[in-house]
């Protein structure tokens, strides 16, 4: 399993680039980004630093969507960046949530996303692209290779990406919700005439290791909380399209009775007062907290379930001995497999 991390784009840019250079140095494969303009500073700026900065960690957005950008723009970003840097970047797309809700617009159509989906990874990947009436192509970018992968909850989001995408995210970490939308996905890539293992599984959560105290367990739970109101805004959505009693796990649905609104001048912040209506249990599900024994057991759980990334949102106040910690005690033990040991006789 790959780790990757999550960062925002709170000035200073150059923080940013440091906690990606740190990031490789410890081992992680990804480095992500959110994109939302407004609410941080220009993310595709910045990945050109972070390429310069490193040597071989893939660079992307966590998520980017199809409405504040131009589609054929961010493929010619895209297939710059690998021409520079090499083949080191990676589109990660959705519906749209804080970058287009700032500017009072809604997410888009599942439609327009298949729509963006297509273009930008045929742009992406030096073929040519068919917009509207009119077929366009980067002629430079002959050889860019740039992964799309989607994120969802959705039921028929995830039977979109099933269909197309190149890889899954899934943002939360808990086991039981992670294998509903891993079988979705693949039964909707089979029933595309596509291998299912085609399509890579990235899950992606805060973590915070604790130091095994209450108080240390209580802080980690407060400062993941958002998390579990950012999820909880995107499951307000399905809600209110498929209805509470629909296929969408109850494990995924049943806390939301609460959720008062949400206020995006506070979205992916540690603290976020919109978010106390998350009960501890949900933040323990959604998110890896505790010792390092602790996350590299759930980590286990969801390799087995089909994972091939973790990406670490890295939203809270322990930043840079979160990365040292999976550096030094999860990601070495993660690399060898569990192997069972015969009893002594």
């Amino acid at each position: 399993m790959d780790i990757g991390v999550v960062l925002q784009c709170t000035p200073p840019a150059s923080r940013v680039v440091e906690l990606a250079r740190i990031a490789e140095t410890h081992g992680f494969s990804h480095v992500w980004t959110f994109d939302s303009h407004l609410l941080w500073q220009e993310p595709y700026v910045i990945y050109s630093q972070i390429l310069a900065t490193t040597r071989k960690v893939v660079v992307g957005p966590m998520v980017t969507n199809p409405a504040t950008r131009d589609w054929t723009v961010t493929a010619s970003t895209f297939a710059t960046l690998n021409e520079m840097f090499g083949n080191r970047t990676i589109c990660g797309i959705g519906r749209g949530d804080s970058a287009v809700r700032t500017l009072g617009g809604r997410p888009s159509n599942l439609a327009t996303l298949r729509e963006a989906i297509e273009v930008i990874r045929e742009l992406g990947n030096g073929r040519a692209a068919t917009i509207g009436d009119t077929t366009v192509r980067l002629p430079w970018a002959q050889s860019s290779r740039l992964p799309v992968w989607v994120a969802g909850y959705g039921p028929r989001a995830l039977d979109l990406t099933g269909e197309m995408a190149d890889g899954f995210i899934l943002q939360l970490a808990d086991p039981d919700i992670t294998a509903w939308t891993i079988a979705r996905v693949r039964a909707a890539a089979e029933r595309a005439g596509r291998d299912p293992k085609d399509v890579t599984i990235c899950v992606a959560a805060p973590a915070y290791i604790t130091d095994g105290t209450v108080p240390g367990l209580k802080h980690a739970r407060e400062q993941c909380r958002w998390f579990g109101g950012m999820v909880g805004n995107h499951v307000a959505d399905i809600v209110a399209k498929y209805g509470a009693d629909s296929e969408v796990p109850e494990a995924l649905t049943e806390y939301i009775a609460g959720r008062q609104g949400y206020d995006y001048n506070q979205h992916g912040r540690a603290g976020n007062t919109h978010a106390d209506f998350v009960p501890d249990s949900i933040v323990d599900r959604f998110c890896l907290i505790g010792s390092p024994d602790e996350h590299l057991v759930r980590l286990r759980e969801l390799e087995a379930l089909g994972v091939d990334q973790f990406a670490v949102y890295l939203q809270h106040d322990a930043k840079t001995s979160t990365l040292e910690a999976y550096g030094e005690s999860v990601l070495p033990r993660l690399a060898h497999p569990v192997t069972a040991t015969a009893s002594a006789s």
